[in-house]
């Protein structure tokens, strides 16, 4: 919540910058959208706030050993930039690709870094918003106002990861961390490192810090799909070989990977346990076969029911097949003075415990949201397409996919609000929002997406912050690539959801 101390250093009558958009975040959907905007939206005015010291969002905060994409980059990339290296990335070259797309774009003197946007607050009367910021490196309070607001933010909290409170926490004498805010002064050599969960950050640390450790294991209450494979595409390498222009050969690599993973999450729908023993032969094909892959890395949900994070050439199965790491599968009754108690029983010991256990959601910033001095519950509208709310005007947020790579979708979302600001400009209007049309009104509301689904922990922690979805796709974030792709440059905007002032 914004710091009211703070805001009160503001003048009340401060001067403010105006811009026509105002874009939340300098990420990888904030830079995407600021290059949108040059492009299709020439002699548009706006500003990009970032409350972090530079740009790359997730990473930039997330540095911890091995970090890396668990998207191939030929689709997490943006489809205006080839991508020309390995198509799981490092942090490092993530930073690299997106520093030269504001480089060569001219991006950097419109972002602001070090602001930090403490509340938004919309005039009916003036048709604007007004934006509260503080500048982290002086304390400044500033003050913006911008006729769109396009929230770029991510949708987890970048102050602090997510860490359960176990029975015992405060006995254990060795330290706990958080991949998401690693210390810098860390030394695991000669260390027992234990590292709690199974997600994307812990396939990624683990292999990173085996054999350089004393040992590693990784402990998860149950077990999570994998895929691995080469970290390489066959064919991007004989056309690079071919002398084939580089934007020729990301579309063909990117509609092959998307072609590929249409066909497979289909099927995890269609045929669950054959996709399943496919991704389980995966592991068996380098872990051996007295290993017990059962117990380990066969969960009790179908595939894709959670995220699936690839492991490129399975890096985490070989460090476990050569004993520099291992699994444990088991709960956690608590810490003691030496490491966790299982519920089994046995003792864990451990010099250091790393939390990989998820983040805390973070609805649009956890920005303070008013309308017309109204606090905005955003948990009280119902969304449309996942981007826009009812009765919120002039706001498109960017909400990317989970079984597709997050910038699919932030680069559907630029195109619908360059085409939506263009609407405007058509009609003169100054103000759109959605609301629901006489058709919707005895429409169900559901949570915002359907647990049976989708279901990750910090979905369902936070699902009481997120607003509402309807039965019907516009009223819905579907999670459907293959069918968005299509559906959002047909969108009507002109359709009664869709109340021009």
């Amino acid at each position: 919540m914004p710091d009211t101390a703070i805001l009160a250093q503001a003048e009340p009558h401060q001067a403010a910058e105006h811009f026509d958009v105002l874009i939340a975040g300098a990420g990888i959907s904030g830079i995407g959208g600021a290059y949108h905007l040059t492009k299709q939206r020439p002699g548009t005015s706006f500003v990009v706030l970032e409350s972090q010291e530079s740009f790359g969002g997730t990473w930039l905060t997330h540095r911890y050993p091995g970090i890396r994409s668990d998207s191939d980059l030929y689709t997490f990339g943006y489809r205006f930039k080839p991508w020309t290296g390995t198509p799981i990335a490092t942090a490092a070259e993530i930073l690299k690709y997106m520093g030269e797309v504001i480089e060569e774009n001219g991006l950097g003197p419109r972002i602001r870094y070090r602001h930090r946007i403490e509340a938004a607050s919309w005039s009916s009367e003036e048709k604007r918003w007004t934006v509260e910021a503080v500048r982290t490196d002086t304390g400044e309070a500033v003050r913006f106002t911008a006729n769109f607001l396009w929230m770029c933010q991510g949708y987890y909290r970048h102050s602090e990861g997510y860490t359960p409170e176990w029975p015992g926490m405060d006995r254990f004498e060795g330290r706990v961390v958080h991949p998401q805010t690693w210390p810098d002064d860390l030394d695991l050599e000669g260390k027992r490192v234990v590292v709690i969960g199974s997600g994307a950050t812990a396939a990624t640390l683990v292999p990173a810090i085996a054999g350089k450790c004393a040992h590693v294991t990784m402990l998860q209450r149950s077990p999570t799909w994998f895929r691995t494979g080469r970290n390489a595409i066959e064919i991007a390498d004989e056309l690079r070989e071919l002398g084939v222009d580089p934007a020729w050969i990301h579309e063909i690599v990117r509609r092959k990977i998307l072609l590929e993973q249409d066909k497979f999450t289909r099927r995890t729908f269609s045929e669950p346990e054959g996709a399943g023993r496919d991704l389980l032969a995966q592991v068996r094909a380098i872990v051996g076969p007295d290993y017990d892959v059962e117990k380990h890395f066969t969960p009790s949900y179908r595939p894709w029911r959670q995220r699936i994070a690839f492991v490129p050439d399975g890096d985490l199965f070989h460090a476990i097949a050569a004993g520099t790491a291992s699994v444990v599968t088991d709960g956690i009754e608590g810490f003691a003075e030496d490491g966790i108690r299982l519920k089994s029983g046995e003792l864990l010991e451990a010099d250091i415990v790393v939390t990989a256990t998820g983040f805390h959601l973070n609805v649009l910033g956890d920005i303070a949201f008013a309308i017309d001095g109204e606090p905005l519950v955003f948990s009280d509208t119902v969304t449309y397409r996942g981007m826009m709310f009812t009765g919120v005007p002039n706001m498109v947020w960017v909400f990317g996919y989970f079984r597709a790579s997050w910038t699919l979708r932030a680069d559907l979302v630029a195109d619908f609000v360059c085409r939506l600001l263009g609407r405007m400009e058509e009609k003169g209007a100054k103000e759109v929002r959605v609301a629901l049309r006489p058709e919707d009104k005895d429409m169900p509301l559901l949570p915002w997406i359907d647990p049976e689904d989708f279901n990750p922990g910090y979905l369902m922690r936070g699902m009481h912050l997120l607003p509402k979805r309807g039965n019907k796709r516009e009223w819905q974030h579907t999670q459907d690539h293959w069918a968005e792709k299509d559906e959002f440059p047909a969108i009507n905007l002109d359709d009664a959801a869709f109340v021009y002032r």
